[in-house]
């Protein structure tokens, strides 16, 4: 598990380091999809079924853009400076998938939308603590929650983080939402991918008609970041990394 959430981290990173203005997303996705499987891995993403009956997806990553808050198709149109995007990959490799997502920076955005992705990447952490034995699921989605919405920001319910193991979607759901205490108990083993889809306004949002794309109803932006985490020997283990994608930010 750790090696197949690495190799996602560092797919983000080659990622990371084209993300600027004029480039497509249908870039980036053959950027992702080569370093995928140059090194010996499965982009899970490309031909996954689409559970609301449309065509299966056609990439091998999520790039949803401004107010797409997840399952963007790529495409070819050029992102623009003060963009955000955000890029969810998932990998199979010797037989355990990886799964991480990152919210990416277009040039210089506006301080509204750098707190956002601060606020939004800080849950994903408040979460993470929380994740110890003993604890219950509604514990993650109660910091998670209670931590954007007390800066204003909207929490989607429809969209939630997941087990994960040989498959990539497993039990239990991992809510952004939630009450101490409540949900099924925190243990020794326990894989899952914890992944706050936070909006600047509104958490109310719609399907576009590819059947894939999510929006804010809004039209304001989101953002999304996202940990393959391993609860292991009493302690959280962080199998993926946003270490190589925090260097190029700097």
């Amino acid at each position: 598990m750790r090696a197949a959430n690495l190799m996602v981290g560092a797919t983000l990173a080659e990622i990371g380091k084209a993300v600027r203005p004029g480039v497509t997303t249908s870039q980036l996705d053959k950027i992702a999809e080569e370093y995928i499987r140059d090194n010996g891995a499965v982009p899970t993403f490309k031909g996954f079924p689409n559970p609301c009956g449309g065509e299966s997806f056609p990439a091998s990553i999520c790039a949803s853009v401004n107010d797409e808050v997840v399952h963007g198709a790529p495409d070819d149109h050029p992102l623009q400076e003060g963009d955000i995007v955000s890029v969810d990959c998932g990998i199979l490799l010797n037989g355990y998938n990886g799964d991480s997502c990152y919210t990416f920076s277009v040039g210089e955005t506006s301080e509204e939308v750098r707190l956002l992705l601060k606020t939004t990447k800080e849950a994903l952490y408040k979460g993470i603590e929380t994740a110890l034995p003993g604890r219950r699921i509604g514990d993650i989605g109660f910091a998670v929650q209670t931590h954007c919405e007390a800066q204003g920001y909207g929490v989607v319910r429809e969209f939630v983080g997941h087990g994960i193991g040989q498959k990539m979607h497993e039990d239990p759901p991992v809510p952004n939402y939630g009450r101490r205490g409540c949900g099924i108990q925190i243990k020794n083993g326990l894989c899952i991918a914890i992944e706050p889809m936070i909006t600047m306004g509104s958490p109310k949002i719609y399907m576009t008609e590819d059947r894939w794309t999510v929006k804010t109803r809004d039209g304001k932006p989101a953002a999304h970041f996202e940990h393959t985490i391993a609860i292991h020997q009493g302690k959280v283990d962080i199998l993926s990394s946003f270490e190589e994608i925090e260097k190029l930010e700097k």
